[in-house]
């Protein structure tokens, strides 16, 4: 559960790298950090490590086993050492979401994550999803960074979710650059159609469509080949053909923030929204 003082340590490092690669210039103090991480710390318990001891069988029915079952699918597609799942019964007992969480501990990408890091990670997607209190204040925490200031907000991973909809509720922001890393934004039913506001159908039978965030200009989203958790790397079909993507290269660390941010398309992104 990292604080805002240790994320901008280890954010503005490789932000500072992307930019520079993009012949520009990014200062310490132009960067503010949000964490929300402690909304999602279980209570304090005598003695134990940081994480509660989740397991198997904390993966609950519903947004819980269909986000994992996506992980595992896609995982087995870009990594040829995972068996992929049986379609046919794709988490549907206690059994399968053990083979899931084995099959995921083997992985390139989730190389070296404990299994309860999997199973709290899903409960954050699913708790952000569909608990609408911790939804509010976790949109008010990034509500208080923003002033009249900001102009480009950077969100990796889940935060990509949260920024999307603070600038959808917030038309009135002066931000005008949007960039996306590793974002799960384009999974369906599971993450894009709980978006607030809900996706808008297009009349022509075809996928609703998302609404663009707020009154920005650009949105930039950038995607690692095997990012499982950026499992739609092309935004564009559900958000709009102004979504400008990009396909990249993270090394073995395919959903690290670090390599998100010194990539030159990440910094080119946000050096043109600071001098737009």
């Amino acid at each position: 559960m990292k604080g805002e003082s240790v994320l901008h340590r280890e954010w503005f490092a490789p932000m500072a790298d992307g930019v520079r690669f993009a012949g520009g210039q990014l200062a310490p103090d132009e960067v503010r950090c949000v964490s929300y991480g402690q909304f999602f710390r279980p209570p304090g318990r005598l003695l134990g490590p940081g994480l509660p001891p989740l397991t198997a069988a904390d993966v609950g029915e519903g947004l819980d086993t269909e986000l994992l079952g996506l992980w595992w699918a896609e995982a087995a597609r870009v990594d040829d050492q995972v068996i992929p799942p049986d379609a046919r019964a794709l988490l549907r007992t206690p059994g399968a979401v053990q083979a899931a969480l084995r099959a995921l501990s083997g992985s390139r990408f989730f190389a070296g994550l404990a299994l309860r890091a999997m199973v709290f990670d899903l409960h954050q997607v699913r708790r952000y999803l569909t608990e609408p209190d911790l939804r509010a204040r976790i949109q008010r925490q990034l509500a208080q960074a923003v002033d009249e200031d900001t102009r480009v907000i950077v969100a990796h991973s889940l935060g990509t979710v949260v920024a999307y909809e603070a600038l959808c509720a917030n038309p009135d922001w002066p931000v005008r650059a949007l960039v996306t890393m590793g974002s799960p934004l384009g999974i369906s039913h599971v993450v894009f159609h709980r978006l607030r506001p809900a996706p808008t159908p297009t009349g022509d039978g075809g996928p609703p469509r998302g609404h663009w965030p707020g009154a920005v200009r650009q949105w930039t989203n950038i995607a690692d080949g095997g990012d499982v958790v950026a499992l739609v790397k092309d935004l564009r079909p559900l958000f709009g053909a102004d979504v400008q993507g990009f396909l990249i290269h993270n090394g073995a660390k395919a959903h690290d923030v670090a390599p998100y941010l010194t990539a030159p398309q990440t910094g080119a992104a946000i050096h043109a929204g600071l001098v737009a």
